[in-house]
């Protein structure tokens, strides 16, 4: 695989990036999608400890941070042909895609739609905190829950500041979005197609009990390439308490299959 070269910059639309650093000399871009409510900011860290090797390009979605005042996308196919359309010139780059949770979802269903549309792939694809796509999402009707039971599901996730959940007034700021976020997920269906041949990376909490290592390995069927499960200590949002595993268990497997290393 080549070098990116030195960097474009963010895309034409740059209401959908954040904390891009530019790598003159880096070998991928990896573009990082976040879990429900979540927003670019999850990211800002994870430039300076991928290295010079490695881009990364935190994804600005709709209805979350400087984007609060836009309406959150509560279906998948028109986020992904917003993001789709957004970074259009940008799959002829090497790109790896990361997601956690909902943004796990994202990112499988968008790697098939650029595949579909512009017959590349990733290098590869970081699907983090969600089963297999065959398979229905534990969180199904959250969205149209009460306020007090859909608290008490945001609790058990451990994902949610308290201090949005106890204030009235923050909880009609970011439920919204929140729903919108849970509803991409819950109404999603998948649709069978090819699998991807490009290497896949499954990452996991130990304490997860939604989403045991089982149901990870469903993942391995929608890639015809490498595939590793790696689990990390944690509940569903391992990715910060587990950062720096979680890390490097990136730089090492974008290394592996970027530029050129033993295969995973």
């Amino acid at each position: 695989m080549t070098p990116t070269g030195p960097s474009s910059g963010p895309a034409q639309d740059r209401r959908w990036l954040r904390g891009v650093v530019p790598k003159p000399g880096a070998r991928v871009r990896l573009f990082c999608l976040p879990y429900a409510g979540g927003g670019a900011a999850e990211f800002s860290t994870w430039s300076a400890a991928l290295g010079d090797a490695v881009e990364v390009w935190p994804v600005q979605l709709p209805g979350r941070e400087d984007r609060l005042s836009e309406a959150a996308f509560d279906e998948l196919e028109p986020l992904l042909e917003a993001l789709i359309e957004t970074f259009a010139s940008e799959w002829q780059q090497p790109f790896a895609l990361f997601g956690h949770s909902m943004g796990a979802l994202v990112a499988f269903e968008l790697a098939r739609e650029i595949r579909r549309r512009a017959g590349r792939e990733p290098t590869r694809l970081f699907l983090s905190g969600r089963g297999g796509p065959r398979y229905p999402d534990p969180t199904r009707t959250v969205y149209r829950l009460p306020d007090v039971d859909f608290i008490e599901r945001l609790r058990e996730l451990n994902g949610t500041p308290d201090e949005i959940m106890n204030n009235a007034e923050m909880r009609e700021v970011f439920f919204p979005t929140l729903r919108a976020d849970f509803a991409v997920c819950e109404r999603y269906r998948y649709r069978e197609g090819a699998p991807l041949a490009c290497a896949v990376s499954v990452l996991g909490g130990s304490r997860d009990e939604d989403r045991p290592p089982e149901l990870l390995q469903e993942w391995r069927r929608e890639t015809t390439g490498p595939f590793a499960l790696h689990m990390f200590p944690g509940d569903h949002f391992f990715v910060r308490t587990a950062r720096q595993l979680v890390l490097d268990v990136i730089a090492r497997d974008l290394e592996t299959t970027t530029w050129g290393q033993a295969g995973s």
